[in-house]
């Protein structure tokens, strides 16, 4: 298996990742502004100090994903849940 993907000090704004696989990988001081991700494992990715205005993200397994240190997947239930709930 391949070491993690590492994107550091970059420009990737309106990038499409499709149908591939970043587990574990790490995006520092990057603009992903009006980037897109559709069909990626994103599980373990962590993100820092990234430009995230913009960006779509759908059908990804985003366990484990962290930007500023704060769990993703948990951030999207509680947001499902509350929007279920109203």
């Amino acid at each position: 298996m391949s070491e993690p993907k590492t994107f550091e000090r970059q420009r990737l704004d309106g990038v499409v990742f499709h149908d591939c696989w970043l587990a574990g990988a790490r995006f520092d001081d990057v603009n992903l502004g009006s980037a897109a991700f559709s069909n990626v494992n994103l599980q373990r990715a962590t993100f820092t100090n990234v430009n995230l205005s913009g960006v779509t993200i759908e059908d990804a397994r985003i366990e484990g994903l962290t930007i500023f240190g704060l769990d993703v997947a948990a951030l999207v239930q509680a947001e499902l849940k509350r929007r279920a709930s109203s």
